[in-house]
């Protein structure tokens, strides 16, 4: 099955509503301790999170790891207002900040300590731009985790993993899941993308029937 794109941003309030609200703190619990398991030695420094979305992952992360301190990307306005709100409740103000602009264009003063990234590639046209500003984002040598959905065999198959996963979830969040699983990649395209951009030191891991994940140093 051919990849389908789906728009780049989540803007519209019931879209953007109905995904803060739902409960995806066990598949982004499961990717922090991930990179806490990936990378233990890591213990302090600047993060930077590439499509942060309503800024569950960042706090999430700021609480596994006291050193660090985090700057969410996310180039959905509404998602950004969710996202100071959810930190500002959560009493993290002073470590985590956000920037609503396009990971495209984002200019650091000084290049990160770590880079993390959830379920933002499926979304972009070209994903040689994402792992282009990956590398530059970053200190060489610093560890990196992305995750993101694995593109099924057929749309058949994609509306099996939605009913399977998703079914009592609302019709505009089954929507969005389906259409988001047409878009993503298969782990052989990210291995030809990561190859394409000399990143192949970069491992990727099929955890599940609907994600995979690369992790490493760049």
């Amino acid at each position: 099955m051919n990849r389908r794109l789906e728009p780049e941003l989540m803007e519209g309030d019931a879209q953007v509503q109905a995904y803060a609200a739902a409960d995806f703190s066990q598949e982004n619990q499961g990717f922090v301790d991930r990179f806490c398991t990936c990378f233990p030695y890591f213990s302090r420094g600047h993060v930077l999170d590439l499509g942060c979305g309503p800024g569950d992952i960042p706090i999430r992360f700021a609480r596994a790891v006291p050193g660090s301190c985090v700057t969410g990307i996310d180039a959905s306005a509404p998602m950004v207002q969710l996202a100071e709100e959810a930190v500002r409740q959560a009493g993290l103000s002073d470590r985590i900040t956000f920037r609503c602009e396009r990971f495209q264009a984002v200019v650091l003063g000084e290049p990160a300590d770590a880079a993390i990234s959830n379920s933002v590639l499926h979304h972009v046209p070209n994903p040689l731009q994402f792992w282009h500003k990956l590398r530059l984002a970053v200190k060489p040598g610093s560890p990196v985790l992305v995750m993101d959905l694995l593109r099924p065999e057929s749309p058949e198959e994609a509306q099996a993993i939605v009913d399977l996963y998703a079914s009592g979830a609302p019709e505009i969040l089954r929507r969005d899941f389906y259409n988001s699983l047409l878009a993503a990649f298969t782990a052989d395209e990210v291995a030809a993308q990561l190859a394409e951009m000399n990143l192949s030191r970069l491992m990727i891991d099929v955890p599940d029937d609907r994600h995979w994940i690369v992790g490493g140093l760049v």
